[in-house]
């Protein structure tokens, strides 16, 4: 008798908790054709959903009974009562309405547009006064198209692009997740990601892009594009910035709706263009379908970025979105076509609720650690957007072309540095195998890459080479394993017998680019030195805004000296003489720490941080300590580094970076181990550098640096209304660096006697200024820099700034 009752309550529990797929479409009654995007709610409740653009939607329901509301701007809409005990369809056949609206006051010779705009002003105002916290569901679905597959290895994708890109665009990844969202006044956002899945060919770590992260929120004033604010159509000063005009009035929901066009009055000030729809009763924003035009377009390569969103009433008749469309197509410079889609629906919302500000915390996203465990039941049994029949196909091609074992020459490439072996395992491509410089002459270069291994908490690097020159075999071995949940914890263990660069940590350009100069000009503008070791150190998160590091040292450093004298051209010429350095053996212990008030995501595996376009800063700090005594050194010395690096928001989309960097020693510091000044090579620059100066030319022990970088777009000239200049899409910087660095007694003590050594000194603050130009869809700026004391050499300088050296 007990066993019959515990299995009659077992089957009653599945019975009553068991959910039912509830299917249909909607579509115009005169033509049949599908109303794309129309709402679907439940009476009642706060559920619901909306179509695709193929006009289908699916609920997920308990068994029971409901009364379901199709509506779509210009149309009655309809309701169906269901009863639900099994999966089933049903379909809505929309009738367009005609409508009647009431008088609205205008004043003389005005466009009767702007008192509707007035009035839908000031409702935002009252929603907004209204709302002070809300609780949300979200499903997002976000598409990539390309004309080919991709596939992609850790967090990198990997397209074939060739001259000419004609092709038809196909869906070429996926992307879908469910999450909940809370918002509590005046702007604390959170988002939790319940569940997510996607194509085979994507990373589950990329997946984070989640209707609270993305959504655009017109009923506030400012919406964030590329970087860039832009007013909403009804923001405060909207009625200055854009003009409006009537074009239709409609129906939606026994209410009568204004149909209005919209665009900005300056055809050269980013903003939006196309239709908003506000209701006659309260004056609400109901839906908005926009595009961006031409001046919000970064670089002119969308063809077409289209937004589409829809509200709704709730409790206290909010108006809250139920639905957030993007839609971008675009080519870049002709040879690569793409396509981005992405569709996300809000549903079961609590307006007002009890929300404790400790709720919030640090992390703006966080991937719940069962969310990329959900099976195939799970999704069955949550609310999505149904898949169209291309998605469907989508999936199978992309899971079918990703089950194909790659080769070795799937990954191949000349111009590529490194080269693909597994996903976690990649080697030395093409482009480093062969460097050159005067010490090593010809070198050869193999090296072996572990990335993400072991539940991505392993990653390890060894590489090889041999210089024919100097006739030396050099290894170095590098491994971090990450501990904690979000890999907050690390022990790093490296081991080195290598030739290294004199002041490496201040050279921003790579080895490629030195060997070109090297074979090519002739000119070498490193300098380099043996040296063979280990260290050891430990990174741990103890708070969420501080890091904490402890570490040790031991390193031997040589003198290197010329071995070639090789080059292309310019046979006559001969390179500059290595500098000597001091040649000694440091063991020493290492401290450091962070302070990042940044935000993060928390995307499963990793803390990501995030400035979200707001002000942020990170200060940091490092200490070095060689002892004699206790760690049997070669030299007694301590130095400290502290570093305070900045992003600044200034006005519309210009931001402020700076970096203020102060060294100070307290003992006899070996010349390799000071700290230079980051110069430049001849008709080259790089950010954050001193671009008058050379490499290496200026170092110190004891140094207070300053560099400013002021990246004004095209704001400038849209405030001088230089049409030109804008119509190019040219875009401003300007830069500014101070220095005071000196190097103290006690170093210059042991600086060595060796050719071609001279150092300078600023013990008054040195200054350069200077400004950028570059185009919004190239990767360089052509940069003008004046000295404005220590005159000399390089008084005036002109470099091309870019990544790519």
């Amino acid at each position: 008798m007990k066993q019959t009752l515990i299995l009659l309550t077992f089957l009653t529990s599945v019975t009553f908790s068991q959910q039912f797929i509830l299917k249909g479409k909607v579509t115009d009654r005169p033509t049949s054709s599908p109303l794309s995007y129309s709402n679907i709610r439940i009476a009642g409740t706060t559920l619901g959903t909306a179509t695709n653009f193929e006009g289908n939607f699916e609920l997920k329901l308990n068994r029971g009974n409901y009364k379901l509301i199709a509506s779509f701007i210009g149309y009655k809409s309809d309701t169906i009562s269901v009863t639900l005990e099994s999966n089933k369809s049903i379909n809505f056949l929309l009738e367009p309405v005609q409508v009647n609206l009431q008088e609205i006051t205008v004043f003389p010779g005005e466009n009767p547009a702007l008192e509707i705009i007035r009035r839908a002003i000031n409702s935002k105002h009252e929603r907004n006064n209204k709302l002070n916290t809300y609780e949300f569901h979200a499903y997002t679905k976000g598409l990539v198209k390309t004309t080919k597959d991709f596939s992609t290895r850790n967090n990198s994708a990997s397209l074939s692009i060739g001259t000419q890109d004609t092709g038809k665009l196909k869906i070429s990844g996926i992307i879908e997740n469910e999450s909940k969202g809370y918002f509590k006044k005046p702007n604390n956002y959170k988002d939790e990601i319940i569940a997510r899945k996607q194509s085979a060919n994507t990373p589950s770590s990329v997946n984070i892009l989640t209707g609270g992260r993305i959504i655009q929120n017109f009923y506030t004033d400012d919406i964030q594009f590329f970087n860039r604010p832009l007013p909403s159509p009804i923001s405060d000063d909207a009625i200055d910035y854009y003009d409006y005009l009537i074009e239709d009035t409609l129906a939606m929901d026994n209410k009568n709706v204004f149909q209005i066009h919209v665009e900005p009055i300056k055809k050269t000030d980013p903003g939006f263009v196309g239709k908003i729809f506000i209701s006659d009763d309260q004056f609400s924003l109901v839906k908005i379908d926009v595009n961006l035009n031409d001046a919000a377009n970064p670089g002119r390569i969308f063809d077409r970025v289209n937004i589409f969103q829809q509200y709704t009433p709730y409790e206290n008749n909010i108006y809250m979105p139920v639905d957030y469309r993007i839609f971008a197509d675009g080519n870049f410079i002709g040879v690569f076509k793409f396509g981005f889609e992405l569709n996300t629906i809000f549903y079961d919302y609590k307006i007002n609720p009890q929300i404790d500000d400790d709720y919030f915390g640090m992390a703006i996203i966080k991937v719940l650690s069962d969310a990329d465990k959900k099976d195939s039941a799970y999704w069955k049994s949550t609310q999505t957007i149904s898949n169209t029949n291309e998605e469907l196909d989508a999936y199978k091609r992309i899971d079918s072309l990703e089950s194909i074992p790659k080769t070795f020459w799937d990954n191949f490439s000349l111009l590529s540095s490194s080269i693909n072996v597994s996903d976690n395992f990649s080697i030395t491509g093409p482009l480093g195998l062969y460097s050159f410089n005067p010490i090593e002459g010809h070198t050869l270069n193999f090296g072996a890459n572990i990335s993400q291994e072991a539940d991505k908490r392993l990653n390890s690097r060894i590489d090889f080479s041999y210089g024919f020159n100097d006739q030396r075999f050099k290894t170095d071995f590098s491994s971090t394993y990450f501990m904690g949940e979000y890999r907050t914890h690390s022990i790093t263990v490296n081991a080195f017998t290598r030739l290294t660069e004199l002041f490496g940590e201040s050279i921003r350009y790579n080895k490629l680019t030195s060997t070109l100069s090297n074979l090519l000009g002739k000119y070498d503008f490193k300098d380099y030195y043996y040296t063979k070791g280990g260290s050891v150190k430990l990174w741990s998160e103890v708070f969420p805004i501080l890091r904490l590091s402890l570490g040790i040292l031991n390193r031997t450093d040589n003198n290197a000296v010329n071995n070639s004298d090789f080059s292309i051209f310019n046979q006559g010429k001969k390179y500059n003489i290595n500098k000597t350095i001091y040649e000694t053996r440091i063991n020493a212990f290492t401290a450091g720490f962070q302070f990042d008030f940044r935000k993060y995501i928390e995307d499963g595996y990793f803390r990501r941080r995030t400035s979200q376009g707001n002000f942020a800063a990170v200060l940091y700090g490092e200490m070095l300590l060689s002892n004699t005594g206790t760690l049997n050194s070669s030299l007694d010395f301590q130095s400290y580094k502290l570093t305070l690096s900045s992003f600044i928001p200034t006005f519309k989309s210009a931001n402020m970076n700076f970096v203020l960097s102060g060294i100070y020693s307290d003992g006899p510091v070996p010349f390799q181990m000071m700290y230079s000044l980051p110069g430049n090579i001849e008709s080259a620059s790089q950010s954050y550098t001193m671009r008058t100066l050379k490499v290496g030319e200026v170092f110190g022990d004891r140094v207070l640096a300053l560099s400013i970088e002021q990246n004004f777009n095209d704001e400038i000239f849209r405030l001088f209304n230089l049409s030109f200049m804008i119509d190019l899409q040219i875009n401003l910087s300007m830069h500014f660096n101070a220095v005071l660095l000196e190097v103290s007694p006690k170093s210059k003590s042991i600086f060595p006697n060796g050719n071609g050594f001279l150092f300078n000194e600023f013990k008054s603050p040195f200054y350069e200024i200077g400004f950028g130009l570059g185009q919004a869809l190239f990767p360089f700026r052509l940069e003008f820099t004046w000295k404005l004391n220590y005159l000399g050499t390089n008084n005036f300088v002109f470099g091309i700034n870019t990544p790519m050296l």
